[in-house]
């Protein structure tokens, strides 16, 4: 069940068609009902919530031939908890008449590509009003001419409905929900100045802020749940596998030292969730307010540096939030960003409900060229590594489920939604990852930062929110791979950097042109010092939830033939990249007010 307040967006659909009577309307019923029917077919097939729910399409109660069939429709929408909105149809309709007018809902118009009936003439019709009404909609329109009685969905159309409809329901779960802000500012890292307005004006997110001494409240004062404490810690000796402790012999701890940081590392974590989605055991031992949390649907810890100076690090915290499990079994992983960094958080959470599957927080941290990894190791780099690699890596938030050894049906590495994952794939994880002792120079409270590698080849796409003075938002997504490289070139070049952490040599798809002209450019042009990975080339997907939301794209490497926008995007000029510039500011954000 979903942790969060509010029920789950359902998936509207409305079958319009031509409202005259005595013939026209009667020979198109069921052909249009049909369509309904099978697009809502596609979309339960094939399309879950991270939370597991299947997702839930309500079709309007009759086919809708004019205003009046429309405002019924609406009406069952709005009680239904529709939030999401596709248009459907194979014939001509009376455009204005028939379309959906909530600006807040996203919306698709698939019009069937039939010589019978004028259902592709509808479509332009019905794009040109809303682009008029200054109501954005994706048009969905077949390469391939189909019979009238052809039900079947062509490949084409399945996939932008799906894209569709997956954008839509991102944008649906992120409304009304909260960033949890847990301390604030992180090392003057900009994206750890969490932006309220941004929050509330583009995502419909609003923003709860937390001091950090309530974690040490709720310690001292014993506000956790003590029988699931005790669970925690035994599954945690017996899982966490401590690793090389990398400091010098004067600065390492006692092993009692070090049984009290894992105890304080696990209360964090107890305590962080609580903090994020309540916990009703809280109101049974008399702390009601505390029971409730912030609905929260992500979360970022400010940790460095007036925590970590004084306590453990939150990493193993962090590592643990963000997997697909923990002592309580294979749950959703939730989406909880190091140093705070909200605009990561937020990169991470469009991938997490985008594919349903755990997020990788990354520092992007160091470009390997070809010639310096043989200077340095004695050894070519081959394969997609060839022309060279970017280093991934972070002491916080990356998901345990990054070590790859979950599998697909041919045995390759894979990661996978919660509802996939097996016992045995969980215990790989934990089996391949090493919890090293954090390094005291970083960090003088101690702690604990996991340890592990990614396996290769699994497609990823990286991506990252930037807020840029003058213009607001921008993203920028990356698709490539991540790399195994032969041991002996792995440690030598993670012995250059703090080896206490995990990493991912991941290897951009490049083009030989702009951003993408080789792997280099590709590090030199990336806005932020963080990146949000996730398993799978979803640079569409993202691009679409973008364009619902007002933000521009400002580097992506997704063929031209997968960008999929709002029709209205093509009024705005030559060039997909500037018209999507000009769109975004044109319409605003979805929830806030232009100037």
């Amino acid at each position: 069940m979903s942790r969060l307040i509010g029920r789950l967006p359902k998936v509207g659909i409305r079958p319009v068609i031509d409202g005259r009577e005595l013939g026209v309307r009667e020979s198109l019923e069921v052909q249009t009902m049909d369509m309904a029917k099978a697009a809502a077919k596609l979309i339960q097939d094939n399309l879950r919530f991270p939370s597991g729910e299947n997702v839930e399409v309500v079709i309007a109660d009759t086919t809708i031939g004019g205003v009046a069939d429309a405002a019924a429709c609406a009406d069952k929408f709005q009680r239904e908890g529709v939030e999401v909105s596709l248009t459907v149809t194979p014939c001509w309709c009376y455009g204005t008449e028939v379309m959906d007018t909530n600006p807040l809902t996203p919306k698709a118009v698939w019009g069937f590509n039939g010589t019978e009936r004028p259902g592709a003439v509808y479509l332009a019709a019905a794009l040109a009003g809303y682009s008029q009404k200054g109501l954005p909609a994706f048009g969905i329109y077949g390469k391939e001419v189909q019979d009238e009685g052809d039900q079947t969905i062509p490949q084409d159309v399945s996939e932008k409905i799906l894209r569709f409809v997956k954008g839509g329901l991102a944008v649906a779960q992120m409304k009304g929900k909260s960033y949890l802000s847990i301390g604030y500012s992180s090392m003057g890292i900009a994206g750890s100045m969490v932006d309220v307005n941004f929050l509330q004006d583009y995502l419909g997110v609003r923003a709860e802020f937390v001091e950090s001494v309530e974690l040490l409240r709720r310690m001292d004062e014993g506000i956790y749940d003590h029988d699931e404490f005790e669970k925690a810690l035994a599954w945690t000796k017996e899982n966490c596998t401590e690793g090389k402790d990398y400091n010098s012999p004067e600065a390492q701890k006692s092993a009692e030292q070090k049984d009290a940081e894992w105890e304080k590392v696990v209360k964090m974590t107890l305590i962080c969730k609580d903090l994020m989605n309540g916990n009703p055991k809280l109101k049974e031992m008399g702390f009601g307010e505390e029971s409730k949390g912030r609905n929260a649907i992500m979360g970022g810890f400010q940790g460095q540096r007036q925590w970590t100076d004084y306590q453990p690090n939150a990493d193993f915290t962090e590592s643990i939030l963000n997997s697909s499990f923990d002592w309580n079994g294979i749950r959703q992983a939730y989406t909880f960003a190091t140093e705070n960094d909200c605009l990561n958080a937020i990169s991470m959470l469009f991938g997490h409900l985008l594919t349903n599957k755990a997020q990788l927080f990354s520092d992007v941290r160091t470009y390997w060229s070809p010639e310096s990894v043989e200077r340095v190791t004695g050894k070519k780099l081959t394969g997609i590594a060839k022309d060279g690699i970017i280093h991934l890596i972070n002491s916080g938030s990356t998901t345990l489920d990054a070590t790859a050894q979950q599998t697909d049906a041919d045995g390759n590495p894979t990661m996978k939604p919660f509802w996939d994952i097996t016992e045995e794939e969980v215990q790989r994880c934990l089996d391949n990852t090493k919890w090293p002792a954090a390094i005291a120079e970083y960090f003088r409270g101690g702690g604990f930062s996991s340890q592990f590698k990614t396996r290769g080849e699994l497609p990823m796409t990286m991506c990252r929110l930037n807020l840029v003075k003058g213009i607001g938002p921008v993203l920028q997504i990356v698709e490539g791979w991540s790399v195994e490289l032969p041991e002996d070139v792995h440690e030598v070049l993670d012995e250059r950097t703090n080896p206490t952490w995990p990493t991912t040599w991941f290897v951009p798809r490049v083009t030989g042109t702009g951003c993408f002209k080789d792997v280099y450019t590709v590090m030199a042009k990336w806005g932020a010092n963080h990146g949000a990975i996730s398993h799978g080339h979803i640079g569409a997907d993202l691009i679409s939830l973008a364009a619902m939301l007002r933000i521009p794209v400002n580097m992506h490497n997704v063929s031209e033939d997968d960008v999929f926008r709002p029709s209205a995007w093509s009024a705005f000029g030559e060039g997909l990249e500037g018209a999507d510039y000009r769109a975004c500011e044109n319409y605003g954000p979805l929830y806030g007010f232009k100037n």
